[in-house]
């Protein structure tokens, strides 16, 4: 790297002197163990804790330049393992103890992962030069608070230049692997079965034998879609992901299915089954923790196969979005009306703190009396119904239906529809949509 005439060893010294925030310090690693165990022997535990912070903040800004490179949890965790081991190598560089090179295997991983999800080379390059301005940022700034003020000139100096010549490197490896797997991906079997999927969802022109060929899956079928996603992000691999998936889909008496990998996070599946078959009761998830699915509903040919993907990947959209505990398996008709209450989330947030002022406060009290009143309009103004649904005695859902009311400033005969509606959404959506803070009274 660069010379050795930056001050004495122990103004060289001072990466092993780093220490995370307070943020930094609940921030569990994303890197591999090799990586981490490298930067352990050559900085100390403290330093690594360091990195992670700054690799989870370089990941951070890089996903709010260019999104496309996020894409939810599971993405974001796989550019985090690039951003942090490549600051954790960078770390091993400035010390001098070894990491020659820049690339980690977490890095070239990420690279594979944006191929297959159609990243273009053009927004990786965009995103390693942003991760390299917030890296040497973070570097920066530590040395300058870090090293006494005799030696500070020189070793930002080092810095600076080590890390161009650090993230040179980085940049030219990056795009040579990125290049060689896309020739590769293009070339594969997975990649033809992946574009024919999507130009059926993209409802382009498709010959459904020749599409039914390549996928060796018939389309002609009725089709049940599902989508599957890993929570926490990357607590399960891909090969868990599509057994999951495939399990569930002959569960439901699906005889021929069709996995399509999305990234290393995600996928898409689809299973034929006859159209005579009646739907089947909820088949609960077993075996796999880690694993979440969205089910579509049931349809025929291309039209169902498209629906019944939409229909997926609404459910999923409403399953990440909710802030409430959920089953490992979420149905669309279960969530069919909240996906259309909040196609558009902003106006649904609005709608629901509109509709039920103090009542949308994001507090347990709140939620209390929301849920009581949720129970109370489902059994059609029953006291003694919503008692029995909620193991409570009549009089305390008296007192909590009449202080909904005194929340919403009117009668909930009033508004029925809407206010029912409103609590339907923040039941399924919970902070979402809700105020932070209880709001003030509102009179009508």
């Amino acid at each position: 790297m660069t010379g050795s005439n930056d001050g004495d060893e122990a103004a060289r010294d001072w990466p092993r002197r780093l220490r995370p925030t307070q943020v930094g310090k609940g921030l569990g690693p994303a890197s591999g163990a090799a990586v981490l165990a490298e930067a352990t022997a050559a900085v100390g535990p403290d330093a690594v804790a360091w990195a992670v912070e700054v690799g989870h903040g370089m990941a951070t800004a890089v996903v709010a330049a260019v999104p496309e490179l996020g894409g939810g949890d599971g993405p974001f965790e796989t550019l985090r393992m690039g951003t942090e081991s490549v600051t954790l190598r960078a770390l091993v560089t400035l010390v001098g103890d070894g990491g020659t090179s820049p690339l980690t295997d977490e890095a070239l991983m990420g690279d594979r992962d944006f191929v297959r999800r159609g990243v273009p080379l053009d927004k990786v390059l965009r995103g390693i030069h942003l991760g390299h301005a917030a890296m040497a940022g973070a570097f920066m700034a530590a040395c300058e608070a870090t090293v006494a003020e005799a030696h500070r000139s020189a070793q930002m100096k080092r810095v600076s230049e080590t890390l161009f010549e650090f993230i040179d490197g980085f940049s030219s490896g990056m795009a040579e692997e990125y290049l060689a797997e896309r020739d590769r991906w293009v070339t594969s079997s997975a990649a033809a079965r992946e574009e024919t999927v999507r130009s059926i969802l993209g409802q382009l022109p498709v010959d459904i034998a020749a599409a039914s060929r390549t996928l060796d899956y018939d389309l002609r079928r009725e089709h049940l879609a599902l989508t599957a996603w890993c929570h926490p992000a990357g607590a399960a691999d891909a090969s868990e992901l599509q057994r999951a998936a495939v399990e569930f889909l002959r569960g439901r008496r699906c005889a021929a299915t069709l996995v399509v990998p999305i990234g290393r996070t995600g996928l898409w599946a689809w299973g034929a089954r006859a159209a005579q078959d009646q739907e089947q009761p909820p088949e609960p998830l077993t075996g796999h923790p880690a694993v979440r699915i969205a089910c579509g509903s049931p349809g025929g040919g291309l039209d169902g196969f498209r629906r019944s993907h939409e229909e997926a990947a609404m459910a999923e959209r409403i399953t990440r979005l909710s802030s409430r505990p959920r089953s490992p398996v979420t149905h669309y008709r279960d969530v069919e009306m909240v996906s259309l209450l909040t196609g558009d989330l902003d106006r649904a947030r609005q709608f629901v703190q509109r509709e039920l002022g103090p009542l949308a406060a994001d507090t347990p009290h709140a939620e209390e009396l929301r849920e009581t009143l949720r129970h109370y309009l489902q059994a059609e103004r029953s006291l003694l119904t919503a008692a029995a649904r909620m193991h409570v005695a009549r009089n305390t859902v008296t007192y909590r239906v009449r202080r909904a009311e005194q929340l919403l400033g009117h009668d909930v005969a009033d508004r029925h529809l809407e206010v029912h509606a409103a609590l339907t959404v923040a039941h399924e959506m919970g902070s979402a949509v809700l105020h932070e803070e209880p709001a003030a009274p509102r009179r009508r």
